[in-house]
Formats: C-alpha cells, structure tokens, sequence
C-alpha cells in the first residue's frame, strides 16, 4: 500500500481511488450522518475541490412555475429563475446540462435527478471546462440529488424553500400522499400535476412501477377542505394495500369500494380511474370509476378518446367493474386528468369543455417536447384559458410508452 492507494490484485483489477472517486466518496461518507442544514456547506466545499465557485442549489416550487435559491452557507443565493426562458429552466425541463460562457469562466446548470425525477438544478462556475469536469460534475449533482431526497423525509427546509404561498392544510395532506411528480425509464415516462397548488384536497394521484407492469390510479374525494382530504387519504391508501396483494383491477376497485363506504357511510363517494400498462408490450388495462375518458395522443396529436363501461365512484358499492383494454404503440401517451379541469366555468358563462381541453392538447403537443414540460405547460396553458380561474380541484396525468427493454442498463460490458 503506499499514498493511500490499493495496489492492484494478482486477477489484475485495479482498485486504486482516483481523484473522482475520492471527491465523490468523502460526500457520501460524510453525508450517512449530517444534518440537512450542513448539506450545502458540504456540497460548496467539495465542489471547490475541482475548482468551482459560486454554487447554487436550485429547486422546483411547487406551482411549477420557478426554481428557487436554497439558503445555506457557502451557497450563492440569488432570485427565484423562471423555468420558461432561463438556463437554469432549460437544465431542468430538458434533463441535460446547459454551459453558458461567461466573464471568468463557464457557468454550469445541471439537473438534480434522483433516479427518474427531477429535484431541482445545481449552477457552479468553472474557469474552464472539459469532458472529464462534465463527467464528475454529472455524478456528483446526481449525488446532491440522492442526499436531498433523503434528507428530505425528516427535514422542513426544502419543503419550504419550494413553498411560494400559505399552503392549507388539507393541501399539505394531499401532497405527502404523493409519489414523485415524474418517473422515467427507458419504456415509459410518467408526469402529474395538482390545482390549486397549495388549496387542493380532494384530488391526487399514485403509481408504482413493478416489474413489467406500471400501475396507476388517479382519484377525486368529494367535497372540499379536510374531509376530502381525508377521503383522499383512505382511497389512496385502500389503492397501494390492494395493488401490493397482486390483485386485479376489479378488485383493487372491489376493495377502496368497500374502504370507503366502510369509513365514510353511504353517502360519500370517492371518483377513480385505475390502470395498468405493461410496458414490454403496450398493454393497457383501465377501470373508469366516474372520472372523464383519457385522451389518446399519437403523433402529437389527440387521436381519440378512450371510452370504456363507466361504474358507480367507489363507495357507492357499483357492480362488477368491466375492465377495458387497448394496446399502445410506441410514443403513444394517454393524458389522465379529472372533472375539474374541463367543468370550470365563470358564473353565468359555459364550462370550459373537453372540446377547449382537445385543442389546448393539441397545441402543446406539437411542440414535442417531453412529458414533463407537457404536463405542467398543459396545466398553465389550461389555467390561463380559463381566465386563471381554479375554483374545483383538477389533476392532470400522463403517461407515454416508449417500448423496448432496460436490460442495457444492467450491463457493464
């Protein structure tokens, strides 16, 4: 052993630590026990090791709408940066990053992604730049992404670095019910958003992906405020306890049916839509529970609607569910989304439609752009339509299946 290498075996496999590695080791064996308030410092101090300044750790506020300095030691804390024509957004919204040449150097903006979803954006200032910085500078904000998500389940400080407005509390229920807000791999990516961001109670979303199967269920509690938070929380929670008994989607439906007239008496109802795509072959799978038919999209473009036998909503005790299916071609996308979205009106004026919904559709998706930025365009695209009005809750989801297999990913050839 000499200079705190490993010298390499007899087989010939060379064990030593390179610079990369070791800058990369010591934040992540030094972040096992650090408290979430010292993860900027840290993040700031090994980023130097490499000659960056200037750091800045950017997330997504809750609206979608911004990405917001995180206050901390030795972090450079600026303005809120729009995700609509920004650097910073472009990092974010396209998965990739974006190097823009400045006075002393190369300011960098690299998205946070831990595993398939997107936390936020890391900015550091490099006097130059080459292949090898790009490299280590990737893994290691893939790194900053893995602590913020863990530290994240026992901290508030990034939770309120993302909140730009009093958020009720049923609307602070509804989104610890959530799952991550997009997950992709290489056959399908999945997006969600919520409305009102921080009033919404009744709506929400899950999905899990197991295996080959991607299983997803968006819901609508009746009512407003606490109560229908409440409602939420038990459907959804029905929902996973039935998706992870295996069963199928009459009875995951038989089940939250039963949860909630159980809990609620015969008077509340829940709206659903389960689904289940297996994303080797493109099969979908779906249970309309009350909730408006999912749009097609193929070739950028609404191409029909996915009509299906409707049952009661959950907890009115509906007959036997049917259960449609439909097999997707690569780079179709199925937009999910509930009553709120098209049933908005103004006082006196018609509601806002499913036929405004189809052209708004239509418009975003021309632009080929991926499944996030559709969502959450979608959204403020709707929102802006409806003269900026959000009085119901409403959810959108998509999904799109791209085919073909990960295995690629498990090989180290």
């Amino acid at each position: 052993m000499s200079d705190g290498k490993r010298e390499s075996s007899d087989a010939g496999v060379d064990r030593s630590e390179g610079f990369g590695e070791r800058l990369l080791g010591v934040l992540l064996d030094r972040a096992h026990e650090m408290p979430p308030s010292l993860i900027a410092p840290l993040i700031a101090e090994e980023v130097a090791a490499i000659g960056g300044r200037d750091v800045s750790i950017l997330l997504q506020d809750y609206e979608q709408l911004l990405l917001v300095p995180l206050s901390g030691r030795r972090l450079l804390v600026g303005e809120p940066k729009p995700m609509e024509a920004s650097h910073a957004g472009d990092a974010f919204l396209q998965r990739r990053a974006v190097e823009v040449l400045q006075e002393g150097g190369v300011r960098m903006y690299l998205p946070l992604l831990d595993g398939s979803d997107q936390v936020g954006v890391m900015v550091v200032t490099l006097d130059e730049v080459d292949d090898d910085d790009r490299r280590l500078l990737r893994r290691l904000a893939g790194l900053v992404a893995d602590m913020i998500v863990t530290k994240d389940s026992y901290t508030d400080l990034f939770f309120k670095a993302r909140r730009r407005a009093p958020m009720s509390l049923a609307a602070e229920i509804q989104w610890s019910l959530l799952p991550p807000l997009s997950m992709t791999v290489p056959q399908v990516e999945v997006a969600g958003i919520l409305e009102p961001t921080y009033d919404v109670a009744g709506d929400s979303f899950d999905y899990a992906l197991n295996e080959d199967v991607l299983h997803v269920a968006m819901i609508d509690a009746m009512g407003h405020g606490l109560d229908a938070a409440t409602m939420a929380t038990v459907a959804i929670g029905a929902y996973r306890h039935a998706r992870r008994s295996d069963t199928d989607l009459a009875e995951v439906y038989n089940f939250m049916d039963k949860a909630i007239s159980d809990q609620f008496g015969p008077d509340h109802f829940v709206t659903a839509q389960m689904m289940r795509l297996d994303i080797s072959t493109g099969q979908l799978q779906w249970v309309n529970a009350g909730h408006p038919a999912p749009l097609l999209i193929r070739d950028h473009a609404v191409a029909d609607r996915l009509e299906s036998p409707t049952t009661l909503p959950v907890g009115f005790g509906g007959h036997q569910p049917v259960v449609t299916e439909r097999t997707l071609r690569r780079g179709d996308r199925v937009l999910c989304f509930t009553d709120g979205l098209i049933e908005e009106h103004r006082t006196g004026e018609e509601q806002f439609g499913e036929e405004q919904l189809v052209e708004c559709t239509n418009r975003v998706a021309s632009e080929h752009i991926g499944v996030r930025a559709v969502v959450r365009m979608l959204s403020h695209t709707l929102k802006h339509e409806r003269g900026g009005v959000t009085s119901d809750d409403a959810t959108i989801f998509l999904i799109e299946w791209r085919g073909g297999s990960s295995d690629h990913l498990a090989s180290f050839g």
